[in-house]
């Protein structure tokens, strides 16, 4: 006869620690919602500690990474064109070393002239990767050099399109914003040209681009730049001095 009471008591007593263990079990999902924008270590906070003011805007650690990589572009593309225009065994190839002279003395005018305004410095030689691709086109002749022309380079423009890409859609920068309406379209000038030779190996990139890591920030050799207040951002009207091609050249 009291095993009833027993039974209602053990009852109620399991849905009360039921009840319990799920509230404490959403508590546990709902509270790193709630606290998540005061923790430190989330993207935001690295971001805003990695950030500086400058007149311009507030300047990101992508933005200065962005600044030098356009520099290191030039430094071997550059001379990398104008030995196409010499070993180049076709006309396209020697368009696409033309292209590669003209669009990197441009940007390399450009970077330097934001460089300078925002404190940054710039490195004044390719890096080991750089030397060792030029490397491989002193050595390589005749319709070898061609291919590993076309390819080295095409690789090279498809990676820092994509950094040209994400520094234009995030940066609150407007001489950044600026360099990287610039640098958009002198890649895709060259990427046009360097395609229309004939030897861009498609397949190659998109493994490459499938199995490739995140490539590492280049942080510039200068501090980051100013760190007081500089007052209102100063808007930089972008410049297109160098409009993609209009057609491929002749193979």
């Amino acid at each position: 006869m009291r095993s009833r009471p027993v039974r209602s008591r053990g009852i109620f007593g399991g849905t009360g620690l039921l009840i319990t263990l799920l509230a404490g079990t959403l508590a546990a999902l709902v509270f790193p919602v709630w606290s998540y924008a005061d923790r430190s270590g989330t993207g935001l906070d690295t971001l805003n500690a990695q950030t500086v003011p400058t007149a311009y805007g507030p300047l990101s650690t992508l933005d200065r990474d962005f600044v030098t990589r356009v520099r290191l572009a030039g430094l071997w593309e550059l001379p990398a064109g104008q030995q196409a225009e010499q070993k180049g065994t076709t006309q396209a190839v020697r368009t696409a070393g033309e292209h590669l002279v003209t669009g990197h003395t441009f940007l390399d005018a450009r970077v330097r002239d934001v460089a300078g305004r925002l404190g940054l410095a710039l490195p004044n030689q390719p890096n080991a990767q750089q030397r060792q691709w030029l490397a491989t086109l002193d050595a390589a002749q005749g319709q070898e050099y061609d291919r590993d022309f076309a390819n080295l380079l095409r690789r090279a423009h498809g990676k820092v399109f994509a950094v040209v890409a994400q520094v234009r859609a995030t940066t609150r920068n407007s001489l950044v914003r600026a360099l990287a309406d610039d640098a958009n379209t002198t890649v895709l000038d060259h990427i046009k040209v360097l395609e229309a030779t004939g030897h861009v190996d498609f397949d190659a990139l998109a493994e490459d681009a499938a199995t490739a890591s995140p490539a590492p920030l280049t942080p510039s050799p200068a501090p980051p730049g100013p760190t007081d207040d500089p007052g209102t951002p100063i808007p930089v009207t972008p410049t297109y001095s160098l409009p993609p091609a209009a057609s491929s050249p002749p193979p």
